[in-house]
């Protein structure tokens, strides 16, 4: 078999197993849809209170922008949010439930300015994905005849991640989203190394975000 029909072979072998597997469940306080008015919004937030790992930033502005659908529903980039509440959403002293939101809400610094953005609903997401170790070997080569690579290597990615909505207004938490996406990615050469990626994030991304959607109806008249 020449080098063409042995790359042809095993770039269609690693095509047929390489992709995505999610999962997505979630939980309605009610089946009613949350109702977002004209001037109301919402701000998806990354939980980062925990010293091994922080739910991504990049991963919470894609949620974001999944919920947003082209501008129909009205969200605010977390880090703006950030920003504008210094230090009290921080790490050290975010609140990390209802309780101590209310807590928090009851600061005229803080309540005052919720309800003048409008920010109805919050969403904590918790999560991250984590690589395994990647299994095979590759090496590579330079001689004045050109050189190249030689091998194959593999590993895995899994995502979990859950969304809580809370509910601003009444306190109270309205849903939850999970999801699980797990794929496994190749990279192989004889030659030039050829990278086969599973997209893991991006499909709890979508996900995630496409279900969150679906759990508000938005109004364009206003309060």
């Amino acid at each position: 078999m020449n080098r063409i029909a042995l790359v042809s072979a095993i770039t269609l072998l690693l095509l047929t197993g390489c992709g995505t597997s999610t999962s997505i469940d979630e939980f309605r306080v009610s089946t009613k849809e949350l109702e977002l008015k004209g001037n109301e919004q919402i701000v998806v937030m990354g939980r980062r209170h925990s010293g091994e790992y922080e739910t991504e930033p990049g991963f919470i502005d894609c949620i974001g922008d999944k919920l947003a659908n082209n501008g129909l529903i009205k969200v605010m980039p977390e880090q703006e949010f950030l920003d504008g509440f210094y230090p009290w959403f921080e790490p050290r002293t975010a609140p990390l439930g209802l309780k101590r939101m209310g807590a928090a809400l009851n600061n005229p610094l803080i309540g005052n300015r919720i309800r003048q953005l409008g920010i109805r609903y919050m969403i904590w997401v918790d999560g991250k994905t984590e690589t395994s170790e990647k299994t095979g070997a590759m090496s590579c080569a330079l001689s004045p005849a050109g050189g190249g690579c030689f091998g194959f290597t593999s590993w895995d990615k899994y995502s979990n991640y859950e969304a809580i909505i809370w509910d601003l207004k009444q306190l109270d938490e309205k849903g939850r989203v999970t999801v699980d996406s797990k794929g496994s990615s190749y990279v192989f050469a004889v030659g030039a190394p050829i990278p086969l990626i599973a997209q893991v994030q991006s499909g709890a991304c979508e996900g995630i975000g496409k279900r969150l959607q679906g759990f508000f109806i938005t109004q364009n008249t206003g309060p």
